[in-house]
């Protein structure tokens, strides 16, 4: 079937199974839906909206170190970061097909669609980041402020060598969004970086590349 046809089928099929669950869920429950969404989500205040959304965000990040211990464990550091790394490039292309949908980011939209689809990762919602333009045809991004390494500097503790995964996890969410568009690593743990960020990559478009797309 190939990512692409498995992608257009997941469309179709996540349309429906939502509305059959959250329809069902509703008359379970005895709550009022609008437009298929809970009543209860479109009243509640912007700020808890926001609030709700950072929790759910930390959760999955929560969820992602869950498994990565559990094969860590289990079998080494080696093949839990080599599991990591495996399933960076299968949820990068996932994630950025479900925000070209949600965001409505046309098809090989360049480092504009790019950076507009960055401010919709999950990690957007936890983590700090600030973008910095070379022109045109290029742009850096520097990750400010991460949770996970924040919160291993506040215990003492070395940052998490994640540049191996980092590679594979921004080259992939690149490709998707548009495959003209190459990735750099400026630096990323285990690299030694400056205080005012973790990691930092280096997004652009080759000369030859532009317009073939």
């Amino acid at each position: 079937m190939g990512t692409e046809k498995a992608m257009e089928m997941l469309g179709v099929a996540w349309e429906r199974s939502y509305q059959v669950q959250m329809r069902r869920l509703s008359k379970l429950l005895g709550f009022s839906l609008e437009n298929d969404i809970p009543e209860a989500l479109l009243n509640m205040p912007v700020g808890d909206q926001r609030r709700l959304l950072e929790g759910i965000s930390a959760n999955w990040l929560a969820n992602d170190g869950v498994w990565f211990q559990a094969v860590e464990f289990s079998s080494g550091m080696v093949d839990a970061k080599r599991c990591n790394d495996t399933c960076w490039a299968h949820f990068s292309p996932f994630e950025a097909w479900s925000i070209k949908r949600f965001a409505s980011i046309p098809e090989n939209a360049g480092l504009e669609g790019l950076k507009t689809a960055l401010e919709y990762r999950i990690y957007a919602l936890i983590n700090r980041y600030s973008i910095m333009d070379e022109g045109p045809n290029a742009f850096t991004f520097q990750m400010n402020d991460c949770r996970v390494q924040s919160a291993r500097k506040r215990k003492g503790l070395e940052d998490y060598p994640c540049k191996s995964g980092g590679t594979v996890e921004y080259n992939y969410f690149a490709k998707a969004m548009d495959p003209c568009i190459r990735v750099e690593c400026i630096g990323c743990p285990p690299d030694k970086h400056p205080d005012e960020w973790f990691c930092c990559w280096r997004f652009f478009i080759p000369e030859a590349e532009k317009g073939k797309a």
